[in-house]
């Protein structure tokens, strides 16, 4: 015989809540993209750019 548990997580999330992070993941993506791609600093870009490469994500 074989039992099964299910369980809910962050069931006690609210609407608002999940809107306030996902706007506050989405603004920490753009300052991140942002910074490390346009990036003065040449080992800062060049980092981005190598992690870039790693992950098979075309850049140029």
């Amino acid at each position: 015989m074989m039992n099964t548990v299910s369980a809910s997580l962050g069931a006690g999330t609210s609407t608002a809540s999940r809107a306030i992070q996902l706007g506050a993941v989405a603004l920490l993506g753009l300052f991140v993209v942002g910074f490390v791609g346009f990036s003065h600093a040449e080992i800062v870009h060049n980092a981005g750019h190598d992690y870039r490469h790693s992950m098979a994500f075309p850049c140029h």
